[in-house]
């Protein structure tokens, strides 16, 4: 019997316009299995079951008037706790802000809504989103259900948790360095970063480093591309847009067109330099490669010297910026976590002339960087240098420095593409012996999702991943009428 976690969130909005489940049932399921699972994972920092069958009521009862109704009507979800979401308490993973309520939505809040998802709550992020890995003294670590003894990565880990034990079929995330792709490595999910410019981050989020946007974790290219066609557009007073797509066509829509024979750089480079691949990634990334080739890509190596140590020392002064514009009270900044101290403190010791430096040198590297690639259509690269983490391994010694390194050492590919400012995808080719999944990152043009979509979904077909599932995917069943 076909369980309601076991469906698409495409398949779910189909089955209630059908009226072969309620919105409510939908929701009551999704929360029935975040309360007997989430404890053990640390998907969420906050639930919202009354906010959420109350919404789900009004699909209820949007469905029974008819009518043209939004395109995924009644399917349950979630916000990253990084977001602001009126009336919900967002603590940006930190406890200073414990009891924060903000009185506005983030755009892509209201997006989601729109398109008619129904939030469950916020999900589990590190304190102001800043390292690889999911953990917080509010509630803990975020933890991959494949195995719950290492971290779910970060900073997205809450949402890519929820979507892999199947609390939700898709979560929204955020990616200002790798935030979403590597969660979705993690957890055996697709994750997308969209281009710069295509996600708003209205009406607060700033564009002075031009590095983060939010973007769509799901269990199937077909879902995190209607989720990304609910997310996309821009808002008035955006800096940056990214062309639309052509009248007509949607993301979605790129999934089930067919794709020409690609020319695909694969690359191993990283401003890291002593960036070393663990032999179970450089396994994952070689069956990536002649999985493409079987398909009937070329697949060549970019030639090497593109990236060089200067241009991560120019994206971690970038990066340390965010931290001063913390606002932190100055009698609570010793409750920061210590990767929060250090970065805070040296993105506060930088002159405004170091600062504007790096960021005009990030600037200039994106441009030869991308002018560099032009003649591939897509790059091929690994997302992380290892397999997923154990708890404690970026932090257990209390030393926020040293805990930046180790996270330099763990991510060291993907940012490259948030300076850039192209679209990149993780998906989830490859699992190790031991059944922990690897994903494989593949980087677009400049604004091009749609060759992306189209070729992870070929990609999906010629290896399905979406009924792969961890231990606790059948833990929580539903008792209600079956669907189909």
């Amino acid at each position: 019997m076909t369980q309601l976690h076991d469906l698409t969130a495409l398949e779910q909005a189909a089955a209630v316009r059908a009226r072969e489940v309620s919105p409510t049932e939908l929701v009551r399921h999704a929360l029935a299995r975040v309360e007997a699972l989430d404890a053990g994972l640390g998907a969420f920092v906050t639930v919202t079951p009354e906010r959420a069958l109350a919404a789900a009521a009004a699909a209820d009862a949007r469905v029974l008037r008819g009518g043209e109704l939004p395109p995924l009507l009644g399917v349950p979800t979630a916000i990253k706790d990084l977001n602001n979401t009126a009336g919900v308490r967002t603590t940006f993973g930190c406890p200073v802000f414990a009891d924060f309520v903000p009185t506005v939505d983030d755009a892509v809040v209201t997006a989601l809504a729109a398109a008619g998802t129904i939030s469950l709550g916020k999900t589990n992020t590190p304190e102001f989103g800043f390292p690889c890995y999911t953990d917080n003294a509010l509630v803990g670590p975020a933890r991959t259900p494949w195995d719950p003894a290492r971290l779910a990565g970060g900073s997205s880990g809450g949402a890519a948790v929820a979507v892999a034990a199947g609390m939700v079929p898709f979560a929204q995330g955020s990616d200002g360095g790798g935030s979403i792709r590597i969660p979705a490595s993690v957890n055996g999910l697709v994750g997308i970063k969209p281009a710069r410019g295509r996600v708003s981050n209205a009406p607060l989020g700033a564009d002075v480093t031009g590095l983060g946007t939010n973007g769509p974790l799901a269990r199937t290219v077909r879902d995190a591309a209607a989720v990304l066609d609910a997310m996309a557009g821009p808002v008035t007073g955006d800096a940056t847009w990214a062309p639309p797509l052509p009248p007509g066509e949607t993301f979605l829509g790129c999934a089930d067109r067919p794709v020409g024979r690609l020319r695909i750089g694969r690359t191993v480079e990283s401003p890291m330099p002593d960036a070393v691949l663990d032999p179970e990634v450089v396994e994952a990334l070689d069956d990536a490669g002649r999985l493409l080739e079987d398909l009937g890509h070329e697949v060549v190596d970019v030639p090497p010297g593109l990236l060089t140590p200067d241009v991560l020392a120019a994206f971690e002064r970038v990066w340390s910026l965010s931290g001063t514009l913390l606002p932190v009270p100055a009698d609570r900044v010793r409750e920061l976590r210590p990767l929060t101290r250090e970065l805070r403190g040296r993105g506060l010791a930088l002159s405004a002339r170091a600062a504007m430096e790096a960021l005009t040198a990030l600037r200039l590297f994106a441009r030869r960087f991308i002018a560099a690639t032009a003649d591939f259509d897509v790059l091929l690269a690994p997302v992380t240098t290892m397999t997923p983490r154990p708890l404690g391994w970026f932090d257990a010694d209390g030393d926020g420095a040293a805990d930046f390194e180790r996270q330099k050492r763990y991510a060291a590919f993907t940012a490259v593409y948030n300076v850039t400012g192209q679209p990149a995808v993780s998906l989830p080719l490859w699992w190790t012996d031991g059944g922990l999944p690897i994903g494989t990152m593949l980087v677009g043009r400049p604004a091009d999702e749609a060759t992306l979509i189209a070729l992870s979904a070929r990609l999906e077909e010629a290896r399905p991943w979406s009924r792969r599932h961890p231990p606790q995917w059948d833990a929580h069943r539903w008792t209600g009428t079956p669907v189909g």
